[in-house]
């Protein structure tokens, strides 16, 4: 049985707000999002890739989406981003 890589990632929206995820190749999700084939991110279209991180199950990658998409998640990631900016 092989090893299957998944990600979570943060892309920045047009309209300013997030948009987090997860899947298992993330240059093809990417690529999804930016051709429109995703219904929330065609309405709010994706500007930039803020953030990604590589987990080694599906469980862990949709266990660390939900938390980023709760209160401490999102502060958490707020200041990651913040951080990186310096």
């Amino acid at each position: 049985m092989s090893e299957e890589t998944y990600w979570v990632y943060v892309l920045q929206l047009g309209d300013g707000r997030r948009y987090v995820g997860h899947t298992n190749n993330l240059e093809r999700r990417l690529h999804e999002h930016q051709e429109g084939r995703s219904p929330f991110t065609r309405r709010h279209k994706p500007k930039q890739l803020l953030y990604h991180e590589k987990h080694d199950s599906r469980s862990d990658a949709m266990k660390r989406e939900k938390f980023f998409k709760g209160g401490k998640g999102r502060e958490w990631l707020t200041q990651k981003l913040l951080e990186q900016s310096d």
